[in-house]
Order: structure tokens, then C-alpha cells, then sequence
């Protein structure tokens, strides 16, 4: 079968950034050197281009996952460009229908099914069917409301290579060493961001934890969360695409997730949307309940036992909704206690009560799935 026609224009920019960055900085850092200044400016930029597509091009846009004041979606836009991948109208309707199609090779337009270096980077080199983009972009219709996302997508060449010489030419100059802020400011910069961008459709997609679902490759996986400003836990995100968290537990390393929380504190982003917990406990239940079943399915008196861990499992979810309810109950009646003379105190009574026989029953069920994995 023939293959697809390749882009040469994404295949030249590939090939000569990345050569410029295994060849040109070493030679360059042996022959003349970079200081301080130099380096900074690289890895400044590095986090600029990457919270710009993980807060910007990914959670907000794509995700609607919060809103945000129009300095701070200007911002991100002009961030997203610097980045280089593609405006946020064509990046956004790609990823919606990599969510929708997941795994799926004939709609998928970085399907991790058809190989790491296809869902990585290749997808980007020829002009694949599944990647081809709808000209009318009618899968972001919402975007096309959004007057700084139409002004970038209107200008996104003259934007891309205004901002990518311009800001490391203009570091060079301010600087004293022009050749050097363009090889590692400039070049180095973009592969890096680059290629960690790209970990999150290719490696987020074969390393790491499933705990909240195996209906597609996506994985949980905190050294990509490290190196991809917190979108490694990629089994959460797939599971629950619309919370502008990917961490949700306070440990995870989601620096994306902090920004937005950030904003929301200045007054700079509002309607942050958070996964209900019942949402997200009957999710893990679900997938443990599943594997454990698969681990008994033909071990002795294993009807018995499974029947006893569904047992387990239903009363679980039915503490978990009870709690979540008292506590929806509770804070409405908080917000209400502002203008009317509410007692709460019951309420909040209620609430602990719930979350503790919730916690209660959640470490039942991990202990007898731990029992019986170990049996």
C-alpha cells in the first residue's frame, strides 16, 4: 500500500530544529559556550510553551475545564504559539477527536495503536487520513465564538515566526551572543517542548497505572506528569477529560492544575469544574473490582468469593453517594446561610458522620481485595 504524501513543511522543521539540538548545541557549548543567562532563557521558555498548551491549548480551550480572563487567554495564546503546534483551533479540534475516537486507527489522529512513533511524532509527518483536519472545524464551533482564538488561527504563520525569532533575536541582542540565545533559546527550546508534548500522546499512552480505567490505552504515570507540567496522570484525564485537574490527590505533581487554582484566587479564572468524588470513587471501585474478579475467575469457590466483593463494592458506592449527597446538601445550604439564618451545625454533623463510614467502608474493600489478590 502506498503510503500518504509527507509535509514536508512540519518534516523540515522537525529535521533541522532537532538536528540544530543534538549537533549544534554540543559543538557550540564545546567551541564557544553558554552562560547562565543563555540557559534560563531556554528553560524559561521550555515552561512558557508547555503551561501554555497544558493550561491554555489543552484544559481551557479544548476542555472548557475553567474560563479565563482575556489577558490571561491572550497570553496563553501568544504562549501556544511560541510553542509551535499549530493554532489553538486546529490543536483543539484534533484532541476532541482523539478523545472521542481514542485507539480508534481510522478516526484516531494520534492513535497509540498504530505504534509509539506514529501516536509520538509521525502522525505529524505525512498527510494521514485520520489527521486530515475538517476545514470548517465543526467540532469547535464554541472556539470560533472566541475572538483571541480566531485572531490567532487568522495570523498564526506571521505570529509563529514573529515570536520565534523575534524573541530569541531579541534576547541575542540584549544579550551579546546572538548565534548562541538562537541555538538553545530558540531551537533547543522548541525541541524540547516539543517532544515533551508529544510523551503525552505516545509514552502516557504504554507506561504507567490504569486505576481508573482500561477501556483505552491511556496511562497514569508521574515521571510524565514531571516532565509534561502534570498531564502524565493521562488514565484520569481520559476517564474524567472535562476536571482542570489531571493530580487530584494534593501529592501529585500537577503544576497546570496550581496556575489555574492560582488564577481563580486573583480573579483571573472562574468556573473551575471539579469530577463529583462519587464519580471518581465508583471509577476506581470499578477497575479494582474488575481486576480482582479476573484474578479469581478460576480459583476455588471463586462464585463465592466474587460474590462477596460485589457485595462490598455496592455497599461502597452506596456510602460514597450518600456522602457526596450531604455534602452538596451542606454547602448549598452554606452558600444560603449568607442571607438567611441557617443552623448548620446538624448538617455539617451529618457530613463528617457520612465521609467517615465512606472512608470506613472504602478501607474494607481495599483490604478484602488485597485478601483475596494475596489468598
Amino acid at each position: 500500500m502506498q503510503k500518504p504524501k509527507l509535509i514536508w513543511l512540519n518534516v523540515l522543521v522537525f529535521t533541522i530544529t532537532g538536528l540544530i539540538t543534538l549537533i549544534g548545541v554540543p559543538v557550540y557549548g564545546f567551541l564557544v559556550g553558554f552562560d547562565g543567562w543563555q540557559i534560563a532563557a531556554m528553560l524559561i521558555g521550555i515552561v512558557i510553551c508547555e503551561i501554555s498548551i497544558t493550561a491554555g491549548y489543552h484544559r481551557l480551550w479544548t476542555h472548557r475545564a475553567y474560563q479565563a480572563h482575556w489577558l490571561v487567554r491572550l497570553l496563553l495564546a501568544i504562549g501556544g504559539t511560541f510553542a509551535t503546534q499549530n493554532s489553538i483551533l486546529h490543536w483543539a479540534s484534533d484532541h476532541r477527536r482523539h478523545h472521542r475516537y481514542v485507539d480508534d486507527n481510522q478516526n484516531d489522529p494520534y492513535s497509540a495503536q498504530r505504534g509509539f512513533w506514529y501516536s509520538h511524532i509521525g502522525w505529524m509527518l505525512r498527510d494521514y487520513e485520520a489527521t486530515t483536519a475538517d476545514p470548517s472545524y465543526d467540532n469547535c464551533r464554541d472556539l470560533q465564538a472566541d475572538r483571541i482564538v480566531m485572531w490567532q488561527h487568522r495570523h498564526y504563520m506571521p505570529l509563529v515566526l514573529g515570536i520565534n525569532f523575534g524573541i530569541p533575536i531579541l534576547l541575542g541582542l540584549w544579550h551579546g551572543d546572538l548565534l548562541g540565545m538562537l541555538i538553545l533559546a530558540g531551537a533547543a527550546r522548541l525541541v524540547i517542548s516539543h517532544h515533551m508534548t508529544f510523551f503525552i500522546n505516545s509514552l502516557a499512552h504504554v507506561w504507567g497505572s490504569q486505576p481508573y480505567s482500561d477501556k483505552n490505552s491511556s496511562r497514569d504515570n508521574g515521571v510524565i506528569a514531571f516532565l509534561t507540567m502534570g498531564e502524565g496522570y493521562h488514565n484520569y484525564h481520559h476517564s474524567f477529560q472535562r476536571d482542570y485537574r489531571n493530580g487530584i490527590r494534593w501529592w501529585q505533581f500537577d503544576p497546570t492544575k496550581w496556575l489555574i487554582r492560582s488564577l481563580a484566587w486573583m480573579g483571573l479564572a472562574k468556573n473551575l469544574y471539579r469530577t463529583p468524588v462519587e464519580k471518581i470513587e465508583a471509577s476506581r471501585a470499578q477497575m479494582l473490582l474488575t481486576r480482582t474478579k479476573r484474578k479469581l475467575a478460576k480459583a476455588p469457590q471463586a462464585e463465592v468469593l466474587i460474590h462477596r466483593l460485589q457485595n462490598e463494592y455496592e455497599a461502597l458506592l452506596h456510602r460514597v453517594n450518600e456522602f457526596a449527597l450531604a455534602k452538596k446538601q451542606w454547602m448549598e445550604a452554606s452558600k444560603a446561610a449568607a442571607m438567611e439564618n441557617y443552623d448548620l451545625d446538624a448538617l455539617k454533623e451529618k457530613v463528617e458522620t457520612l465521609k467517615a463510614n465512606f472512608l470506613q467502608q472504602k478501607r474494607n474493600w481495599l483490604m478484602l481485595n488485597e485478601k483475596i489478590a494475596c489468598a
